[in-house]
């Protein structure tokens, strides 16, 4: 499982979101990254890929996570 970071604008404002990419492989998820990104930039919020990486819990905060952190 994979994780691409995209950076969105919309005028003088930017901000981030992540999405989990379901790929075999870490080229077949930034194409996939790459194309959706294409695809949403249809409406005035420009999409950009920032980043892919891989994710073994993606957006999961559990103990394991919080024990990572102290």
């Amino acid at each position: 499982m994979y994780m691409a970071e995209f950076k969105l604008r919309f005028g003088s404002r930017k901000w981030y979101v992540r999405r989990i990419v379901e790929a075999d492989s870490y080229e077949k998820a930034v194409e996939l990254a790459k194309k959706y990104a294409e695809l949403m930039n249809k409406g005035e919020v420009k999409w950009e890929l920032a980043d892919v990486y891989e994710a073994k819990r993606p957006l999961m905060i559990g103990e394991e996570e919080i024990k990572k952190l102290e």
